[in-house]
């Protein structure tokens, strides 16, 4: 026998050696709201079918857990090829990303006709049959060699170059009938726990659509984001001129010494990019109705800092004199700032800032008076004057960079024609494989956990377990604003994760195995794995990513 402790409950039990968490899961007695999807195994998220054969802790997950999220919606992609496997045999379909609140899907359906409305129908019909069919998901454990040649029969050569460069001796793979497809984490028992998606038209494609995180018995609500989706299609056009579609393409180039090569173009295209946004600044500080402030955002490691500096090198360029400072540095006094429900400072609040005092001082400038900026004090928590003097000059242009910086109220007394406002992001364009998308939040995680250990602010397992609360904040308090930025830029590297994985894994490796931080720190040093590490020796100075290395 074993004994199993429950985190759900706090309770233990035994069972038989080689029980499965899904025989597990109704011998303990919590509040089920939602189905139980899968599970942490002493901190190591599994599948219900796990077989434990060891003494164990056990916590059981639902939607609402990221964990859980990530294991339906990765079953969900799984359902969504199946069904378009059978309704058009030999077709290809490639997840794009997440946006709108679901996953962007294209399909080439292999006789040269376009995607219609019938034919999504048609595969919604499928997909729904399969799961009242409540099909088995079955995982293999196989020999790598035998895994590259079952991809490869089957013509699914984006998985047979992922696979080649992994590393691995051994892999898993599922099957979904007599469907085959390789994903690089657990998946639901069956499809009869899918109850909870639909599938439409979405720009040249279809977008799947997933369960609300909050209410996992009703859709997300779908959300139009054309901007973000221009600044994704634009990457996907810089990753075709690079002649990469996914990790196996970047892990062939590298090994194949052509890393440095990577690196100078992709500094190259943000650099070009940098300067059209300088140059469309330009142009409307000239124009009849000139913008004078520029307001840069953006969620935490999007870059604003070195985009700042960047953007105004290149302003310079145009003739103009740039001007900054940053919302961070009008944060009330520490004993001011908002806390959360559990006592702690909510730093990433808005009324963090305060933003009265900010927006007098912009007026101030705006009016051509000489304003002495506060510096905030971190160590001491208090906002001082040092004598920083700024003065907006015939020429001059003021950029204001901050998390808060185009939420409405920080600037409202300012006419809309003399703000230029810039939302800077983190879109991973790339893919594991075809059917594997990124999570769109891993390269800013891994960039504030090197960026947080190197500088000695927090630990790898402090910055993982804030991770969630800065993730809320940027839902509440600085993505709505995406949208309504006039540029949005992308600062993703892409071979930032190949680059990140020497400095990332002996940091990951510092979290403790008996902490539920370790979850995470598992998964990414799982993800890792993927990328043949890359040396940081060309990246340049000025580099997004030499802030978050050094």
């Amino acid at each position: 026998m074993l004994r199993i402790y429950c985190k759900n409950t706090g309770t233990f039990r035994e069972f038989q050696e080689g029980t499965t968490l899904l025989e597990m899961v109704d011998e303990f007695d919590f509040e089920k709201p939602y189905r139980i999807i899968s599970a942490k195994v002493n901190n190591v998220s599994e599948g219900l079918k796990f077989r434990v054969f060891n003494n164990r802790d056990v916590e059981f997950l639902d939607y609402r857990s990221y964990s859980g999220r990530n294991v339906y919606c990765r079953s969900l992609c799984f359902l969504l090829y199946k069904a378009a496997r059978d309704i058009f045999p030999g077709c290809k379909i490639v997840m794009r990303r997440p946006i709108s609140k679901g996953y962007y899907c294209r399909i080439d359906k292999g006789d040269g006709t376009v995607l219609s409305n019938a034919d999504i129908d048609r595969i919604r019909e499928r997909m729904r049959s399969i799961v009242d069919k409540d099909i088995q998901f079955r995982r293999h454990d196989v020999q790598m060699s035998e895994a590259i040649g079952l991809f490869r029969d089957l013509g699914m050569h984006d998985k047979v170059k992922l696979l080649e460069t992994c590393g691995e001796v051994y892999i898993n793979y599922y099957t979904l009938g007599d469907t085959a497809d390789y994903y690089y984490d657990v998946l639901v028992p069956s499809s009869g726990y899918l109850q909870v998606w639909d599938i439409c038209s979405f720009h040249e494609g279809l977008l799947l659509r997933v369960p609300d995180r909050h209410h996992p018995l009703e859709l997300a609500p779908f959300k139009e984001q054309p901007k973000t989706f221009g600044v994704f299609e634009e990457t996907l056009r810089w990753n075709r001129i690079m002649g990469l579609d996914n990790v196996g393409d970047v892990n062939k180039a590298c090994g194949g010494g052509k890393a440095g090569d990577l690196i100078q173009i992709a500094e190259a295209l943000q650099e070009k990019k940098i300067v059209q946004i300088a140059e469309e600044i330009d142009s409307r500080y000239r124009s009849d109705s000139p913008a004078r402030i520029v307001l840069i955002t953006g969620p935490t490691s999007s870059g604003k800092s070195t985009f700042c500096k960047r953007l105004s090198v290149q302003l310079m360029a145009c003739g103009l004199k740039p001007i900054s400072f940053s919302t961070d540095d009008y944060f009330v006094n520490r004993l001011d700032t908002p806390r959360l429900p559990d006592g702690s400072f909510d730093f990433d609040n808005f009324d963090t800032v305060d933003h009265d005092m900010l927006q007098k001082d912009v007026l101030r400038l705006l009016a051509g008076e000489e304003v002495e900026v506060p510096e905030y004090n971190f160590v001491t928590g208090i906002r001082e004057y040092n004598g920083r003097r700024l003065r907006l000059e015939p020429g001059s242009i003021l950029l204001i960079e901050g998390i808060h910086a185009l939420n409405p109220k920080l600037t409202d007394k300012v006419e809309a024609s003399e703000k230029f406002k810039i939302f800077i992001n983190t879109i991973t364009s790339i893919s594991l494989d075809d059917h594997n998308c990124i999570p769109t939040s891993d390269n800013r995680l891994l960039r504030r956990i090197v960026r947080d250990y190197n500088k000695g602010a927090f630990s790898a397992r402090e910055t993982i377990s804030n991770w969630p609360n800065v993730r809320r904040a940027e839902v509440k308090w600085i993505y709505p604003y995406q949208e309504e930025a006039d540029v949005l830029f992308n600062s993703a590297y892409l071979i930032e994760f190949a680059v990140l994985r020497n400095h990332a894994e002996s940091i990951l490796r510092t979290v403790p195995k008996n902490c539920p931080e370790y979850s995470e720190a598992h998964r990414l040093l799982q993800f890792l794995h993927y990328f043949i590490p890359v040396s940081d020796k060309d990246i340049p100075q000025t580099s997004f990513m030499r802030y978050f290395i050094g």
